[in-house]
């Protein structure tokens, strides 16, 4: 579980975060939802060390993160997989060479072990036949898929993915949601997405968190999101609908 307490982040002197507090729970996909601009991206990069707020407290399994000793913050984070929202490959690698380098970087296993790691990553996400190809031989879907290997061929307890759908077609869109899904299952991972992608919402939100001008101001999951209150929320969720109306008047 990862807890986020009273926190808080400006950025020249504008209010980015205002008092967020909000629990991501262990073999659940926690999403965190919000239009551009809203501050969504602040929090997850708050929660994994990219920006330091001004105040608050940052709890993975009840351990301090952001007052954390350098041993103890070094654990953490060698317990964390990041999906990034462009892929983040390296081009001139192999996809092999792409799901390695995290295991060539933090890990001290034998040279056997780590390739039976690879494998058995790539062969989870489906791609064990696409380990000598190169990013630009494989399809956006894909590419997306090879992220996921590397982002938990280190077994982390903690997964990361941000917009994770970006760029995919509505299909291949299922298919990652669903991976990400299975895998937070299978390894009672605590999952956070950042996504702005309603489908994904309605499918896997199983702990959900909307972000509005830098505030949480709505909490709950896929069953109950489609009788919320909030304006906002409506707002965000019905944006679509919103602008065909808008059109025929």
């Amino acid at each position: 579980m990862i807890e986020v307490n009273q926190l808080n982040k400006t950025f020249r002197d504008k209010k980015i975060l205002t008092n967020i507090s909000v629990s991501f729970e262990s073999g659940k996909t926690n999403l965190i939802i919000g239009a551009s601009g809203t501050g969504k991206s602040v929090l997850l990069k708050c929660i994994v060390g990219l920006i330091k707020p001004e105040t608050g407290k940052i709890l993975y399994n009840n351990r301090e993160f952001l007052s954390a000793d350098n041993e103890t913050l070094k654990t953490i984070r060698r317990e964390m997989g990041m999906l990034f929202q462009g892929g983040a490959l390296f081009d001139f690698k192999t996809v092999h060479e792409n799901v390695m380098f995290p295991l060539h970087m933090l890990s001290d296993m034998s040279k056997t072990e780590k390739m039976d790691r690879v494998n058995f990553c790539l062969k989870r996400v489906g791609l064990e036949q696409a380990s000598n190809l190169y990013p630009s031989q494989i399809s956006g879907g894909m590419q997306k898929r090879v992220g996921i290997a590397r982002a938990i061929v280190m077994n982390p307890r903690y997964l990361f993915c941000d917009e994770p759908n970006s760029g995919l077609d509505p299909l291949t869109a299922i298919k990652i949601d669903d991976l990400i899904q299975e895998i937070t299952h299978e390894y009672n991972t605590t999952t956070i997405i950042v996504t702005h992608d309603m489908n994904s919402v309605v499918s896997i939100g199983e702990n959900i968190a909307f972000v509005h001008q830098g505030e949480i101001v709505w909490k709950g999951n896929k069953d109950n999101i489609l009788q919320t209150q909030s304006t906002p929320l409506q707002e965000f969720m019905f944006a679509n609908k919103l602008i065909r109306d808008s059109i025929k008047k």
